[in-house]
């Protein structure tokens, strides 16, 4: 018997609510196994990306099987939509897991006196990554639109981290492949607040049928009227 459309619609976003809770503990937890050095917990990350990436191909197919039956504008907005924050909730593992490869990497690393704290960024990182799943969950565009400006500050501190890295790298040689570590992770920070960022984006498309990338990044754009 065919599954009514609005079950399937419910089913892939039931799918989208688990890859957002699996991302946000993915990163979560690859964060502490770095901060710990704990090599048995990285590996829980890892095996979590691969389920994020199973689901990934989930979404896409029942996206996929939507779209064959002419969905009309909202619901329509939804399944296109789902198939691009799922595709950014998958990087977004596949970012943690580099955290995770990292923390294993330092452990067998001597310790390091490293004068960077990374705790700032990943704090805004994993608050942007709510903000945007909280944005979807309420189908909310003003909340969506608040997040987005706050990429450019990301920005700006993983830039400042970059620089004081490689000026320590300089003035204590012996520090290198540990400060390399910790120059990977900032990367993967700002990409994952990227990513929380595109997410807000499509959030908006499809609370109001208006597609703000490449606009600035306004917070304050006017909004559309959807249907």
């Amino acid at each position: 018997m065919e599954i009514p459309f609005e079950r399937e619609l419910h089913e892939l976003n039931e799918r989208l609510l688990t890859m957002g809770s699996l991302a946000e503990q993915a990163v979560h937890r690859a964060l502490q196994a770095f901060q710990n050095r704990d090599a048995e917990l990285a590996t829980r990350v890892r095996d979590a990306d691969s389920i994020l990436d199973r689901l990934e191909v989930e979404v896409d197919e029942r996206a996929i099987v939507l779209l064959a039956k002419a969905p009309l504008a909202r619901d329509l907005r939804l399944v296109t939509m789902a198939m691009k924050i799922s595709q950014n909730l998958e990087r977004i593992g596949d970012e943690a897991a580099k955290i995770a490869k990292r923390a294993r990497a330092l452990a067998q690393e001597p310790p390091a006196r490293i004068e960077v704290d990374l705790e700032p960024l990943a704090l805004e990182a994993r608050s942007m990554l709510k903000a945007a799943l909280d944005a979807f969950v309420q189908r909310s565009a003003d909340v969506a639109r608040a997040l987005i400006p706050r990429d450019q500050a990301v920005d700006a501190t993983h830039k400042a981290i970059r620089e004081k890295l490689i000026l320590h790298m300089q003035q204590h040689p012996e520090a290198v492949p540990q400060c390399l570590e910790v120059l990977t992770v900032a990367k993967c920070l700002e990409r994952i607040a990227d990513h929380a960022t595109n997410i807000a984006e499509d959030v908006v498309y499809l609370c109001e049928a208006a597609d703000i990338r490449h606009t600035g990044k306004s917070a304050s754009s006017s909004p559309t009227n959807a249907v």
